[in-house]
């Protein structure tokens, strides 16, 4: 049978420098963030509580303890951060159906890299009940390991998720591309020693020394993230 495959074949290089790409989840892989904000929205008119608009910014990408811990705060709410987080959940689990909206160009970047066998980790702050329900959207078959906000003593924006999840591939951390949409996400994969890609859903990112932003994942492909490892 004739390959369809380019000449990188079933698995990468033996040359390439990249050794594995880290994915996240909301807003970067699936367009859930809207979501996550309906959620709080409901749960805390339920309380007696309005939310500002500009308070999406902040809690947008961040572990659920400390989005539950902000909102509980701002709004003086009488209800504590684990009674919160479920409610959440059960909120956000409420309006996703089985099959949910791809970020364009991610159904297309999964399948490039499957094809090249390069190794994928998905690494979200949002909890392994809530990561279970959205891989029957993306696909498990993709990921070598995942890795959920729950399942680490320090989630995002600390490196651990990241740190975890390259060893969790045998890859040097600085030799995996991180694809991340917020600020949050991207501290904690700088932190880990990543080469960062940010496709910013919500708030803005600055690009900086050592990371690139593009406007969607429709700029990325296997190329441009072997050409990070270069720069």
């Amino acid at each position: 049978m004739t390959s369809t495959v380019p000449a990188l074949g079933t698995r990468m290089a033996e040359s390439s420098a990249l050794q594995g790409v880290l994915l996240d989840m909301d807003g970067t892989l699936v367009d859930t963030e809207g979501f996550w904000w309906d959620a709080e929205v409901e749960v805390f008119a339920s309380l007696g509580h309005a939310l500002d608009e500009a308070w999406r910014d902040v809690v947008v990408g961040g572990p659920m303890t400390r989005s539950a811990g902000f909102l509980i705060e701002a709004t003086g709410a009488d209800i504590t951060v684990a009674e919160l987080t479920v409610l959440l959940n059960d909120g956000f689990e409420n309006r996703i159906s089985r099959t949910l909206p791809l970020m364009p160009g991610a159904t297309r970047l999964l399948a490039e890299l499957a094809a090249h066998g390069v190794p994928m980790a998905l690494v979200s702050a949002s909890h392994r009940r809530i990561i279970d329900r959205v891989l029957d959207s993306i696909g498990a078959h993709h990921f070598e390991l995942t890795v959920a906000g729950d399942e680490v003593a320090r989630t995002k924006p600390h490196p651990d998720p990241y740190l975890l999840a390259a060893r969790g591939l045998g890859a040097d951390p600085a030799r995996c591309a991180v694809i991340e949409d917020t600020a949050t996400g991207v501290a904690a994969a700088e932190a880990a020693g990543c080469r960062v890609v940010a496709v910013p859903s919500v708030a803005p990112i600055p690009a900086v020394a050592g990371r690139t932003v593009v406007p969607s994942l429709e700029h990325v492909n296997l190329p441009f993230l072997q050409g990070l490892m270069t720069l």
